[in-house]
């Protein structure tokens, strides 16, 4: 789960972290309340979308006057970002962030995040800051250096010292980026996050360590530890059908394609996706049912997939192992009873029960066309879409 810039902050801030004054605003008004009670002689107004690049898009303004904070928001309220992390739809912007503006000597990069290779939270540092990260890594990779914390240990001060020797910070400063980076792991650790980027971490002209920027992501699986954090889940940034999917714990992500595709597994997932497009066509989502998936949960996915009007075809590749096959098969025809079958679909079944799932279709007396393998499913559903 992904949060705003202001309400990161604000996790952020709970753990001693420096950050800037600011507030958030949901209209005009109270975006120019926010800066006279800011009283700063320069602001910031910035844009509160789930993407990053919003200051290329136009969506970051620094301001120096309360009417140029009504006319900036004015235009931003109700707007469409378009970068390159939101895809050619964009966003809506409904928030702002008005803060403080802070005088800028230098600009870094800083970020934290699982790496499951060592199974140990990772640091990522630049001399970069204010970069796309990744551009960053492709051009001028020497100017990025990385390390993971031992998790028996936590953070410890030669970590601080690396991030400190790593920006070219000295005395005074080299302190604060150890502190900076403790507290940051800290909060990391305490509120199960997979990422946590800093870009800029910036040093002010009056030599302080201040995060400019924040973006943090959640580990969605422990958000039942943490009902604080579930409660800044803004609905209006994700996809209805991504939304719908979640409320039966079903792992699903809306692409662009012309295929549904409804698998257990993420690894077979991923597979159905890549053969999919081997034979020349795309992938309309990535959904994974999981591998104690019931009748109804079956049937909720197959409804999320029939919504989607790009939806063309539909292929269920089900590998039965704790997944039965009857169950999936039940879940099929039980949805395809109620919202109707207005697509081509294509089902390859194999494993625990798979016999019993066949015939559960075959007496649905649903047309349903079988695949004997994940390849000849493939191809029967991408033909099936461009014959029509």
């Amino acid at each position: 789960m992904n949060i705003h810039e202001y309400q990161a902050k604000a996790v952020l801030r709970e753990f001693g972290v420096p950050v800037p004054r600011g507030q958030a605003a949901f209209s005009v008004e109270e975006a120019i309340k926010a800066a006279k009670e800011l009283d700063a002689p320069v602001v910031v107004v910035k844009a509160q979308i789930h993407a990053g690049g919003r200051g290329k898009a136009g969506g970051v303004k620094v301001v120096k006057s309360t009417e140029d904070v009504r006319k900036e928001a004015a235009r931003l309220f109700g707007s469409v970002l378009v970068t390159h992390q939101t895809g050619p739809h964009g966003k809506q912007v409904n928030r702002l962030y008005i803060e403080e503006g802070s005088a800028i000597d230098r600009e870094f990069y800083l970020s934290a995040l699982v790496d499951r290779e060592t199974s140990r939270i990772a640091f990522v540092v630049s001399t970069a800051g204010g970069m796309d990260i990744e551009e960053v890594a492709r051009t001028h990779p020497e100017q990025i250096m990385t390390f993971s914390v031992d998790p028996a240990t936590g953070i410890m001060p030669h970590h601080g010292r690396l991030v400190a020797q790593a920006l070219g910070l000295r005395d005074e400063l080299a302190k604060q980026a150890a502190t900076v980076v403790t507290k940051l792991y800290a909060a990391f650790v305490a509120k199960d996050m997979s990422l946590l980027e800093i870009n800029p971490l910036v040093v002010t002209k009056g030599k302080e360590l201040v995060c400019l920027d924040a973006k943090i992501g959640f580990d969605d699986n422990a958000l039942y530890r943490h009902p604080d954090i579930a409660a800044l889940r803004d609905l209006s940034e994700e996809d209805d059908k991504e939304i719908e999917a979640s409320k039966y714990d079903l792992n699903y992500v809306a692409l662009d394609g012309a295929i549904g595709c409804m698998v257990n597994g993420a690894g077979l997932a991923m597979a159905t996706m890549d053969i999919i497009r081997l034979y020349g066509e795309a992938p309309a989502n990535f959904l994974d049912v999981g591998g104690s998936a019931s009748k109804e949960k079956v049937a909720a996915a197959f409804k999320i997939i029939t919504a989607d009007p790009k939806v063309k075809g539909i292929l269920v590749n089900i590998f039965g192992g704790i997944m039965k096959c009857d169950i999936i098969a039940e879940g099929v025809v039980a949805a395809v009873k109620e919202v109707g079958l207005p697509v081509p679909l294509v089902v390859r079944l194999e494993g625990t029960n798979v016999e019993l799932g066949k015939e559960i279709i075959a007496k649905s007396n649903l047309n349903v066309t079988s695949a004997d393998d994940l390849d000849d499913a493939a191809q029967k559903i991408v033909k099936a879409v461009k014959g029509n």
